[in-house]
């Protein structure tokens, strides 16, 4: 699942950052809503987490605009204003508000709830073979035996089992369980698909397609 954060408060933004990726999220940070509507511009994202107040402007209004243009991202405010006027404008155009301080393992919670609600969470059980993949129960199962997946061996299998019988590029699986500070030489995406392969057990059905990708078969 990938989330983008928007706070200009370098030291939340950091904690944030940093707690959601040790929960297994992938995570772009940025500074002010332009870079947020960059980042928009060229990812996907499951979730998004917006300061109410930036440099230039209330996000809120930026969320709004967006909206109205069928955006479909759940949202998450983060906000000092705690005044029910402001809590009932948030939750207009957002989809969940938390007012500073607040405790970020309570965030964490709250962005994995939005993310499966707008991204995989209303999405229909996969089957392919005897391998089942409930997105929003964030289970898995082979014939019958549950899978203990990791946050990013799932979101691989998940796109693989979407695209079953198609050869899924090396790119397209780094864009759905990472992040862009993931070096594009580096070789995480098959440590990933190694440790995937080996909790799938026999038959195998991840297959290299060399030059392109891996292929669910």
């Amino acid at each position: 699942m990938r989330v983008l954060i928007t706070e200009d408060d370098d030291s939340l933004r950091l904690a944030v950052d940093a707690s959601l990726r040790g929960a297994g999220f992938a995570v772009d940070t940025v500074v002010d809503l332009p870079q947020a509507d960059e980042a928009l511009s060229v990812n996907s994202y499951d979730c998004a987490v917006f300061d109410r107040i930036l440099p230039a402007g209330d996000s809120l209004r930026y969320v709004a605009g967006r909206r109205r243009d069928g955006w479909p991202v759940p949202v998450l405010f983060l906000t000092a204003r705690d005044a029910v006027s402001d809590r009932v404008d948030g939750l207009a155009w957002g989809d969940d508000y938390l007012i500073k301080p607040f405790a970020v393992a309570e965030l964490v919670v709250r962005v994995r709830s939005l993310c499966r609600l707008g991204g995989t969470g209303s999405a229909p059980v996969l089957r392919h073979a005897d391998i089942e993949l409930d997105p929003g129960r964030h289970e898995a199962q082979r014939a019958g035996t549950a899978l203990h997946l990791t946050a990013k061996e799932f979101a691989v299998l998940h796109r693989l089992m979407t695209e079953a019988g198609r050869p899924v590029r090396r790119d397209e699986l780094t864009a759905v369980a990472w992040d862009e500070l993931v070096p594009p030489v580096s070789n995480v995406l098959e440590v990933v698909v190694a440790q995937l392969r080996r909790k799938l057990g026999q038959p195998p059905v991840v297959h290299t397609v060399r030059g392109v990708g891996y292929l669910l078969r």
